[in-house]
């Protein structure tokens, strides 16, 4: 990583964290499949994300396995903000603390360098989600907000409602520091 930012120890050692390629969007969209209850956006979706977005993405593997990926971006008009679109980890990294490692490893980040709040919507069943931001609120020692932002009529039949978990100001941008988001 490009900053002093530590992140926590996984159970996998071998992890490679990188930026995706556009070689990359269909084994995210694999990953994603795989992983219900995550929305499953198309096949170009990923491949955008791995090209327009890649410095604001970012993805671990051990081998040829990809075991975790996380899309986001910078708002055009919120340029001290990055938002997390997806976070995915394949089924045998889940609970090993990999997730926290990867926004810890984005918010490293040179493109991230401004960033001092970081935001994402999730819906309220999922619960593994709503620990990860909230225990990375704990971790930077960061006020957490959660509002509403997508009422379930806005997507249609058959989607919840999204609620916007908004985690800053952060003491400084986190690409410059040495914050710790260790265990």
């Amino acid at each position: 990583m490009t900053s002093a930012l530590k992140t926590p120890v996984v159970a996998a050692p071998n992890l490679t964290l990188r930026q995706p390629e556009k070689a990359d969007g269909l084994r995210v969209y694999e990953l994603i499949e795989q992983s219900p209850p995550l929305d499953l956006n198309s096949c170009y979706s990923y491949l955008l994300h791995s090209w327009h977005f890649a410095d604001t993405c970012i993805l671990a593997e051990e081998g040829d396995i990809l075991a975790g990926y996380i899309s986001g971006y910078i708002p055009p008009k919120q340029h001290d903000t990055l938002f997390i679109w997806q976070v995915v980890s394949a089924a045998r990294y889940r609970g090993t603390g990999l997730a926290l490692t990867l926004l810890a490893g984005l918010l490293a980040r040179p493109a991230c360098r401004d960033v001092r709040f970081l935001e994402t919507t999730v819906s309220p069943s999922n619960k593994a989600s709503a620990r990860l931001f909230t225990k990375l609120a704990e971790r930077l020692n960061c006020p957490l907000s959660i509002s509403t932002q997508f009422d379930a009529d806005l997507f249609g039949a058959g989607h919840e409602p999204e609620q916007l978990f908004r985690i800053g100001p952060f003491p400084a941008p986190l690409a410059n520091s040495a914050q710790p988001l260790s265990h």
